[in-house]
């Protein structure tokens, strides 16, 4: 990992500059108790980076770094309070129904689907939401589910899932407008080894055909397996961003990781907030 320097093609697939993201704690009018305090919690502080046509760029850090945020951010879900996010150079403050559209954003938990359909009956549900085309819904539905695997499980109920099936079902669901932007939350979180090598394998063919990927991990192999380029966020910080070179590997991501985090807080590292990153997986 010794390239430090940034290619910047304009535009870019992805930008964020200088942008901060706060939520706010309003307690409950009726907290009798008095435990619930108000106050801001800064999810996202001042983060500027970018991410070419093609490109993975995997997001690394502990819970509450502010992974999902950037996700979110990314999808619209959430608006910046200050910057500015640009999707395939559109503002998403401006226009975000525009920056939307090029957007897949996986959500994988049980409650995003209806259980009691299968999983073709649920993506037929959100490729009417996605507007797309009546006529290319069967087709679209069936190459995404055997994209991801699940093509024999196409008619189960999706109320008798595993977790790891809800979470491919979730990638299928973010592949049904064939987005130029994928975003993943810890994508193979509950795939055994197996499973996750193979999303990966095809995660990376996917880039070289010229959709941008932004993967959300606590994984140091994922980070590795999938190339690109690692950036490391720490309590909404960006500490640092890099490309991965070729003979990269996981211990040489995690000295990066903890070098970054040990330098940002002064060489000295708070081991209850890093424990949840982890190197096997």
């Amino acid at each position: 990992m010794s390239r430090t320097s940034i290619e910047r093609p304009d535009p870019h697939a992805v930008a964020f500059h200088s942008v901060t993201k706060v939520f706010r704690n309003r307690p409950s009018l009726y907290n009798w108790i008095g435990r619930e305090r108000g106050g801001e919690t800064v999810a996202l502080d001042s983060v500027s980076i970018s991410a070419r046509k093609g490109e993975v760029l995997v997001l690394l850090g502990p819970n509450g770094s502010g992974k999902t945020t950037f996700l979110k951010l990314i999808s619209t879900m959430l608006l910046p309070d200050r910057g500015a996010v640009l999707v395939q150079g559109i503002d998403t403050r401006e226009e975000p129904e525009r920056a939307r559209a090029d957007v897949g954003f996986a959500v994988a938990t049980e409650r995003s689907f209806y259980p009691r359909l299968t999983a073709r009956e649920n993506l037929e549900f959100f490729a009417s939401l996605e507007n797309v085309p009546r006529s290319a819904r069967a087709r679209k539905i069936g190459e995404v589910l055997e994209r991801t695997g699940l093509g024999d499980a196409a008619d189960t109920l999706v109320m008798k899932f595993s977790s790891g099936m809800h979470q491919r079902l979730g990638i299928s669901r973010a592949l049904l407008k064939d987005p130029s932007i994928l975003l993943l939350d810890e994508p193979t979180r509950s795939l055994d080894p197996g499973v996750a090598c193979e999303l990966w394998e095809w995660l990376r063919t996917t880039a070289r055909e010229g959709r941008t990927i932004v993967v959300a991990s606590h994984n140091f192999n994922e980070a590795v397996a999938l190339g690109g380029r690692i950036a490391v966020l720490h309590r909404g910080i960006l500490l640092r961003h890099e490309f991965l070179e070729s003979e990269s590997t996981a211990e040489n991501v995690r000295a990066f990781y903890f070098n970054a985090v040990a330098s940002h807080e002064n060489c000295t590292t708070d081991l209850e907030d890093l424990s949840d990153v982890a190197v096997g997986g």
